[in-house]
This record gives structure tokens, sequence and C-alpha cells, in this order.
């Protein structure tokens, strides 16, 4: 299975000038837990829920007067859409994170989360059990020769 089969494709960005409140509100707008922070078209890092509490608290300062850049991750951990799920999970395992931005030519055309991994492992087990079938019925071809 692909990155492409499972992620989502309805990206919440924020612009790399705004404030963490701009990005607090478009995460809570949209119910998703991260925004994908661009340079024009190209991400510059990845603001989490938990990045916006962290900078809030660790500033001590009003959401709106804490730039964003201050509590974005950086540089962003990428993944192409045609990659296996497999070597995305191992990158989040080594990059240390839950969701990567998927990207195209350096533009994000989805994020793919360890929830959407998790959601889809009833059919990735599927896929794996029916090439693990297919293994089987192509070797007990070769003994029949």
């Amino acid at each position: 299975m692909l990155v492409e089969d499972v992620m989502s494709t309805d990206l919440v960005t924020c612009d790399v000038g705004a404030s963490v409140r701009e990005a607090a509100e478009r995460m809570l707008r949209n119910r998703v837990g991260s925004v994908i922070v661009v340079d024009g078209r190209t991400p510059a890092g990845i603001a989490t829920e938990a990045d916006v509490l962290h900078a809030g608290y660790a500033s001590d300062e009003p959401f709106s007067a804490i730039p964003l850049r201050r509590a974005m991750t950086s540089p962003v951990a990428t993944v192409r859409p045609s990659v296996t799920l497999r070597t995305a999970t191992d990158r989040m395992r080594s990059e240390g994170v839950k969701k990567l931005v998927v990207t195209e030519d350096m533009r994000p055309v989805g994020i793919v989360t360890t929830r959407d991994i998790a959601d889809n492992y009833g059919q990735i087990r599927r896929e794996v059990r029916d090439l693990a079938a297919d293994a089987t019925n192509w070797s007990n071809r070769g003994d029949r020769r």
C-alpha cells in the first residue's frame, strides 16, 4: 500500500509570517491537529497542537504576539506519495514524528499521519496476506516443473 492510498489531501496551511493564534484558529476551525507552515507554496515547517501550547506556555505572551516561526518544527519531514507505507513509517520512526507532509516537486499535496496508517491497518494486513499467498503460489508452481 502506498502513501497516496491513505494520505489526506484536505490540507490546512498557514503562512510562515503568521502568529501562533492564527495557526490555532485554523486548527480549531478545521478540526485538525496541525497546520503545514508554508513560505509561498513551499513547506517551511509544521505546527502541531502541542507546539502551539508549548509556545504559549513557554513565552507567557498572548498567542497573537508569538510568531508561528518560533513554534513550528523545521525542517519538516516529508515523503513522496508514491512510496510505501513501510517507507513512511520507517521515516516517522527515524525522525521521531507522527506526521509527514506529502510533497511533489517541493509542494505539499497531502499529509499522512500515524492515525491514517492505523485506520488502514486491516487493509494493509489483507494486502500482506495476499502477497504472501501469491508468493506461495508462485513458489509451488516452480516445484511442479
